[in-house]
């Protein structure tokens, strides 16, 4: 081998420049620094800095890897060129000039206040003094009707004294004059301050400003947004209830008669016994049921008492770590999931299941998979709205229960779709191939559009496929679509496809409406869904069977 000298020698560059630096990328998350505000740093940054005294002729080059290595950034380096501009920037930045911006920002910002406030005021000094000029001309108006009423009736005496009685009973008050027909929160404005006034018109704004479930933001909310909210049931929804209790009742069910019944939608009352059923969960025979049901949970709870201490061994710390950080991050709108209580549900869950499927283990996304399920079947033992429902409300054995069940249920849909958590991921990739197949055969001015501006279906449906489109629907939609998936043979593994390109076409108007590659990536991983309700998913679902009805069966139509 070679000596040192040698070593030294393999160093030596014979030009001044260094490969493998990397250019400062600003984005939203890193903006870039203000000239004005930065002024000093810029000026102290541009002026040459003192270096040693080199005795003349060519600049001195990197001859060892640490020198090589201390003038080199790459991309390896995570983050370090970020940390020295940071540290660069405190060493040189001028702090007057940093208090002299921030209290011009201050100033502006008191000023802007100020500004509107003085419209608002003066805005509201106009209404009071329009709703003054309107009530006084209303009172002439009144009071000359009533004399000549009077006058007429040749009654003045008797109407002077009933007119006091009037304010107290409007309903017997003149009719034939549309003005004098007032209510009594009315006739008691006339006498009240303007401050009165004022005071109460900005509380009524306030009250009308405010949604109804301040807590629950729309996206968030488990009730279907186009029904009325009505406790009494249609008398279609009562008939499709009916059917289904029939088809329960029975000593053995027909599945395949329940699952057409599913198709369109399984009513709340109905839905957790049929996501049992469904999923292979629960046997079709009544009587073996409770056996089963016995037999499941309690060998799901031996799991927990053998493997879960060992969420904090050596080969098992990082699979925990993983699910304890996913934990608080899925639905984070709706205070159901933020509790404890269902939090460590959620973590016995998903580590039980990732060292039962050593193949893949935890993947990120899995985690969503379970919220489905523990909502249905949290029904099963409650009548209110489940979203800010406090779990620690319930008996243990009925916690217990929705927790076996959810883990069971959640490992029967897995099971036929792990191929998309294994390494690399495969089931994934195939399904987004296929996807851009599809779509290329449906719609091809939105694929060639796609095309045009380099946007590649990986980047944006590989979520779609990775979460089953929970991160792009709210979750009561997601309930609602794995009514039919639940119902559709192979329904999350084959039928999801179909899904997912009528999802796609959903959204061509505003699709082509975008002409670069950023607008598109916004659109596409921000869809405007969260307004959506079972009337949409029914729609996007019987989209989704036409496609799969003229291509599944037509691998000719399907492939180029």
């Amino acid at each position: 081998m070679s000596n040192d000298g040698s070593k030294k020698q393999f160093w030596k560059r014979n030009t001044s420049k260094v490969p493998g630096s990397i250019q400062h990328v600003y984005g939203a998350q890193h903006p870039p620094f203000d000239p004005l505000l930065h002024t000093n740093l810029m000026k102290s940054v541009s002026k040459p800095q003192p270096v040693a005294v080199q005795p003349p002729g060519k600049p001195k080059k990197a001859t060892t890897f640490q020198e090589f290595e201390s003038t080199t950034s790459d991309a390896w380096d995570m983050g370090d060129d970020d940390d020295e501009l940071l540290a660069s920037a405190a060493r040189n930045l001028n702090i007057e000039v940093v208090m002299e911006t921030a209290n011009k920002v201050i100033e502006n910002h008191s000023r802007r206040q100020e500004e509107r406030r003085q419209r608002e005021e003066e805005e509201e000094e106009e209404e009071v003094e329009e709703e003054g000029v309107a009530k006084e001309e209303d009172t002439e108006e009144r009071e000359g009707a009533e004399q000549a009423a009077r006058v007429e009736d040749g009654e003045e005496q008797e109407a002077e004294e009933a007119t006091p009685e009037l304010p107290s009973n409007p309903e017997l008050r003149p009719y034939h004059d549309s003005r004098m027909v007032k209510s009594l929160s009315e006739s008691e404005a006339q006498f009240r301050s303007p401050k009165e006034d004022d005071g109460e018109r900005a509380a009524l704004q306030r009250h009308q400003s405010l949604p109804h479930r301040p807590i629950i933001p729309l996206v968030a909310r488990m009730a279907d947004q186009n029904t009325s909210g009505a406790l009494v049931m249609t008398e279609r929804e009562a008939s499709r209830l009916d059917k289904f209790r029939q088809v329960l009742a029975g000593p053995n069910t027909d599945l395949d008669e329940l699952r057409k019944l599913s198709w369109s939608g399984i009513p709340r009352q109905v839905r957790p016994i049929t996501w049992k059923l469904l999923s292979g969960y629960l046997p079709a025979n009544v009587e073996r049921r409770e056996n089963t049901l016995q037999r499941k949970r309690e060998e799901y709870f031996g799991f927990i008492e053998q493997y879960y201490d060992s969420r904090n061994d050596e080969h098992h710390q990082d699979t925990y770590r993983q699910i304890h950080i996913d934990i608080p991050r899925t639905n984070p709108l709706i205070p159901l999931f933020q509790q404890a209580s269902v939090q460590e549900i959620f973590e016995r869950i998903l580590f039980i299941w990732a060292i039962r499927h050593p193949a893949s283990g935890y993947v990120q996304g899995i985690n969503d998979l379970v919220t489905p399920f523990f909502v249905v079947y949290v029904f099963e033992y409650i009548e209110e709205e489940v979203e800010n429902f406090d779990v620690s409300s319930l008996q243990e054995e009925a916690l217990r229960n929705i927790e076996a069940d959810s883990f069971w249920c959640m490992s029967k849909l897995l099971d036929g779709i792990q191929d998309n958590y294994t390494f690399a991921q495969p089931g994934i990739q195939r399904k987004v191939r296929a996807l851009e197949e599809l779509v290329s055969r449906i719609d091809e001015s939105v694929h060639r559009h796609m095309q045009q501006y380099e946007v590649e279906y990986l980047q944006f449906a590989f979520r779609w496929m990775n979460n089953l489109l929970m991160r792009e629907l709210p979750l009561r939609c997601t309930i609602r679509l794995w009514d039919t998936y639940q119902a559709e043979p192979e329904g999350f593994s084959h039928f999801h496809l179909y899904v997912c390109a009528a999802f796609l076409i959903r959204w061509r108007k505003e699709i082509l409406e975008e002409k670069d590659f950023q607008g598109l990536m916004i659109l596409l991983q921000n869809l405007p869904t969260m307004h959506w309700g079972n009337e949409e998913v029914s729609v996007l679902l019987a989209e989704a069977y036409r496609l799969k009805f003229a291509f599944a069966d037509a691998p000719n139509h399907y492939k180029r």
